[in-house]
């Protein structure tokens, strides 16, 4: 097999033959379920909706010391929270009072290495050797790695190391009981958010990236019903993970960052516009997504500066910016998962060995929301239905914008019909505010050194760096997306990256002039031909 530095690379002079795949994809259609409760008389006062989900940090390690410092009313920590070496009651015995734990403190600063977040760590880490959710096996599932590591997990921000939510927390709305929809890694929760579903997945496919997910997104309920959209990304967009994703008809959905602050400015923000970070560690471009090993500090910064140009958007007063993560990393929190009556969203079940049902949620993640129309210090806890059983989870996100925007579609699937909606978190003012801050505070670097380009990716930068493959063609030659991701470099992943993604938009909108079906997904071949065919199928 070719090393990747010998092919071709991702840009305009590689000539591509691309074929257009017209045939039309089955997503899920549960015409079952109910359509979603209308509005209850009174105008809705948001009309745009802006999120932006970050990476892998719990909620107890980002803001469970808010509760000590800026409001008691949150459920977070008060230092009392530990964890035990082991959580084998026989080993606990034999130790007697020699049995150690590592408590919780809030001398979290920048975090390397990655802590443990698969579905088999997440297990860990919940049930211990429990047969119900204790949250007492964070430490000794770090211990399982490092001995550094059980002690990393263990720590939380003061609010003086991330001031931004600090000051949004005071400002506005913060979700205390908001979880990541399954026990596991980033990919399956982040395609819960738009779609209510990971399609039976608690892990990366690389088949399934291929394909692309199949499932009907709320991105699709919002087109088919005459709103719109807009994925605002810095490296790569995410969201093409979802096949329909890659339909002709969405390419100008998809903007550079940079766009998104010119929108806002002008005023023409969509009704959704999906903020995606950036996911590379470089130079001059530091990654913001707040994945370990990247400096929250500039996480936070780019909360801010969505912030303030929402802020200072004529779009302001009918705005709502939602700001959550995909998943907790590994790190510790101490409210217990929900694991009964959660409902599968579509009868998929995960892989062997476990067979996951999809019947429980996973660990408590940091969600803050934002808008004119919220009150001071709101704090939100569990939600007040659709069931009694309801829980605020990602799939809240797309039951609530089925509900803020009244679309008649249906549920995307049984899960998103249950989660907790959060439309009442804008409905307790009469008129929205004029005292929100137009600036928020500098957040000072907690990393002093510069980004490592030259470090192996992780996980997840190996995912992206395979879904890049496949909008560049690549994924035809051997096993290359799978040895590609283990011999770059961030810097090299990066640069490969981007121009992937500039070649698949590029070759989809030229696709279109050429009179192609919007329905139509363009699916690149790199060539050392001087050809270029469409083909219609």
């Amino acid at each position: 097999m070719k090393n990747f530095q010998s092919l071709p690379k991702p840009t305009m002079k590689t000539t591509i033959i691309f074929l257009l795949v017209l045939t039309l994809f089955g997503v899920l259609d549960p015409t079952h379920f109910a359509q979603a409760i209308g509005q209850d008389g009174q105008e809705q006062p948001i009309k745009r909706i802006v999120v932006l989900v970050l990476e892998n940090r719990s909620f107890d390690h980002m803001i469970g010391w808010m509760k000590k410092y800026i409001n008691p009313s949150i459920n977070g920590v008060t230092g009392r929270e530990c964890n035990p070496f082991s959580t084998n009651l026989t080993q606990k015995h034999s130790q007697g009072s020699a049995q150690e734990a590592i408590c919780f403190t809030d001398d979290a600063k920048y975090v390397d290495p990655d802590p443990g977040h698969s579905f088999e760590d997440v297990e860990k880490q919940v049930f211990g050797s429990n047969h119900v959710p204790s949250m007492d096996g964070f430490v000794e599932q770090a211990l399982s790695v490092s001995q550094n590591l059980s002690e990393t997990v263990m720590k939380g921000f003061r609010p003086e190391n991330v001031p931004i939510y600090a000051k949004l927390v005071q400002e506005f709305a913060v979700f205390d009981r908001w979880f990541s929809s399954i026990p596991g890694p980033t990919q399956p929760n982040r395609l819960f958010v738009y779609s209510a579903t990971s399609h039976g997945s608690t892990s990366h496919i690389t088949r399934q990236l291929a394909k692309g997910y199949p499932q009907k997104t709320i991105f699709d309920s919002l087109h088919e019903n005459g709103k719109d959209f807009g994925v605002y990304y810095q490296n790569i967009p995410t969201t093409l993970f979802y096949r329909n994703m890659r339909k002709l008809k969405y390419v100008f959905k998809f903007h550079q960052y940079s766009t998104f602050k010119q929108h806002a400015k002008d005023g023409k923000l969509p009704n959704l516009s999906v903020i995606e970070p950036r996911y590379f560690d470089i130079k001059g471009f530091p990654a913001n997504d707040d994945h370990p090993s990247h400096d929250v500090a500039n996480g936070q910064k780019l909360v801010k500066e969505v912030y303030e140009t929402l802020r200072a958007s004529p779009q302001w007063n009918e705005s709502l910016l939602v700001i959550t993560y995909d998943e907790h990393g590994g790190f510790f929190d101490h409210v217990k998962t929900p694991y009964v009556n959660v409902p599968s969203p579509d009868g998929n079940t995960g892989p062997a060995p476990s067979f996951f049902k999809f019947d429980r949620l996973g660990v408590r993640v940091p969600t803050i929301m934002v808008s004119p129309w919220i009150k001071k210090g709101t704090v939100i806890s569990s939600p007040k239905g659709p069931t009694p059983t309801s829980e605020y989870e990602h799939s809240s996100i797309p039951a609530t914008i089925k509900k803020i925007f009244n679309l008649p579609s249906n549920f995307l699937t049984h899960r998103d019909a249950w989660a907790g909606t959060f439309e009442h978190v804008v409905g307790q003012l009469s008129s929205p505010r004029s005292d929100c801050p137009e600036v928020l505070p500098e957040a000072a670097p907690l990393r002093r050194t510069e980004p490592d380009e030259t470090r192996p990716l992780s996980e997840f930068q190996g995912e992206v760096v395979q879904l890049a493959a496949v909008l560049n063609g690549d994924h035809f030659l051997s096993s290359f997306p799978d040895e590609m991701g283990k011999k770059m470099s961030v810097k090299e992943a990066h640069t490969y990256v981007q121009g992937a993604v500039s070649r698949f938009i590029t070759a989809s909108k030229e696709a279109i002039n050429l009179g192609a079906d919007e329905s139509a997904i363009v699916d690149m071949r790199s060539s050392l031909t001087t050809r270029s065919v469409i083909h219609n199928k």
